[in-house]
């Protein structure tokens, strides 16, 4: 199934065509102020798009999905997968056979030495899943992930590794997931975008994070993520200024209508379009937004779970903002947590980043569980890359390097099988050696998720049809349930 690129049409048509729908958007712009001025009812149109994929290509799992990223490469060795020989081996040098003419990131060239996993490992729940004692919370919810100890990636540094993590591709421009899944399914939330990004931060050197890992690429721009903050006002000039009310502020956006529209009978341009049912979203969302962000509705228990009284700031505070947005209807909700780049104090830093991200990532998928969500609402937990078997820095405050051969990650719900432990690494956690998954996989086995075909899911651009997984990918029907 292609979708083409919009196709030029002829002038008489054009200035028929662009008049008369910018003329229907402005209508519903309109529609949504009654005559004070004020937000009218449930009832008015949406605009929303229906989605590409019509029907679906194989039967839907998962209806919205909340990634959790560990932005900056947690280590595999500490959290999921233990390696009892690489901690025989601490302090010894890492055996050549693994190294040799192998890329390495600020290691290259340097005495490379094993640096054992700094912390316990436990078998949790009734399926017995080894997780490492910093993190606790996700130990209690075994039973409902599904860990991937076989990931690799093309990437050995941050930038081209969230790229390729976010758009199959470590060539920037193209498309974000979030933004072909919109495109695909479309968005179900009426006053909310339907890909919403969120960024917390804390542990070591915290790595920028590009818009651009949210953008649309080649497809249409109404699918572009939309960065909330989780303090402060959400959404920068959702609220109207001082002096400004909806009576004032309508006259302005149909003065703005207008201009679009006198603009666009000489362009034909579908990013205009894109524009108005971005105005008439922005304005359901200065009465959706405040109520989002108030939880004042949520009770003692529900806080004390996450470890949050809400609004913070804290990955723990965006994890529940993801629950109620999933409950509103948004398709993609994206959480990235800055600070796992840890090249020097492992120990320390494992501990800080565990202790912000660890409880609010096992209360989402508890909650989800309990609100009867986690059916139907995808839960991945990954970072970009994984870390080196070897140590970097010494004296007692190591930590380890990028590593691109081997890393782990779990997923929960939305037809997820629990208390699953798929593929393996080599004895020292050095490559992906069994039943190796790499980021196209991932990606196919999400959208097939979603009832979508990654093969079939293309988008015509430049004489070429893309897709998310690009050339590869392959669903790992292992995790299914």
């Amino acid at each position: 199934m292609t979708f083409p690129q919009h196709a030029p049409l002829d002038p008489t048509r054009r200035a028929f065509l662009s008049q008369s729908s910018l003329g229907i958007g402005s209508l519903a712009l309109a529609s949504l102020l009654n005559e004070n001025g004020s937000l009218a009812a449930e009832k008015a149109p949406s605009g929303s798009w229906p989605g590409a994929v019509r029907p679906l290509h194989v039967p839907q799992k998962a209806k919205r999905i909340i990634f959790l990223c560990m932005a900056g490469g947690p280590s595999h060795l500490e959290t999921f997968d233990y390696k009892p020989e690489l901690a025989k081996l601490d302090g010894q040098p890492m055996p050549p056979s693994f190294t040799k003419g192998q890329p390495i990131a600020q290691l290259q060239g340097q005495r490379l030495v094993c640096l054992a996993p700094r912390f316990k490992f436990i078998r949790q729940g009734k399926s017995g899943q080894q997780i490492s004692e910093v993190l606790p919370h996700i130990g209690k919810i075994a039973d409902d992930i599904a860990i991937i100890r076989s990931m690799h990636t093309d990437a050995i540094n941050h930038d081209p590794a969230h790229t390729l993590m976010n758009t199959g591709s470590t060539i920037s421009g193209r498309p974000s997931m979030g933004a072909w899944l919109t495109y695909g399914l479309g968005s179900v939330s009426r006053n909310l975008p339907g890909f919403v990004v969120m960024t917390s931060v804390g542990g070591r050197n915290p790595q920028p994070i590009a818009t651009r890992q949210w953008h649309t690429g080649f497809l249409p721009g109404r699918f572009q993520g939309v960065q909330f903050h989780s303090s402060g006002d959400p959404v920068l000039y959702v609220t109207n200024p001082k002096g400004i009310d909806a009576g004032r502020q309508k006259d302005v956006v149909n003065a703005v209508g207008k201009l679009n529209r006198l603009r666009n009978a000489n362009v034909d341009d579908p990013e205009i379009a894109t524009r108005i049912s971005q105005y008439e979203l922005a304005f359901r969302m200065q009465t959706s937004v405040p109520e989002l962000m108030d939880f004042s509705g949520e009770t003692k228990q529900t806080l004390d779970m996450y470890g949050t009284q809400g609004a913070d700031g804290s990955f723990a505070s965006n994890c529940l903002l993801a629950r109620r947005m999933a409950e509103r209807g948004v398709r993609f909700i994206h959480l990235y947590h800055r600070g796992w780049d840890h090249h020097n104090d492992l120990d320390r830093y494992m501990k800080i980043c565990a202790g912000l991200c660890d409880q609010g990532a096992a209360a989402l998928v508890t909650d989800l569980k309990q609100r009867g969500m986690l059916d139907d609402t995808l839960v991945v937990w990954s970072g970009e890359f994984g870390r080196t078997p070897m140590a970097q820095s010494n004296k007692g405050r190591a930590g380890r390097d990028h590593h691109m051969k081997a890393f782990s990650l779990w997923m929960a719900g939305g037809g997820i099988k629990g208390g699953v432990t798929h593929g393996a690494t080599d004895a020292l956690g050095y490559n992906a050696a069994e039943n190796r998954t790499h980021i196209n996989d991932l990606h196919a086995t999400m959208l097939h998720l979603f009832g979508i075909d990654h093969e079939r899911f293309t988008y015509r651009f430049q004489g070429r049809d893309f897709r998310l997984t690009d050339v590869e990918g392959k669903v790992v029907k292992e995790v299914l349930a």
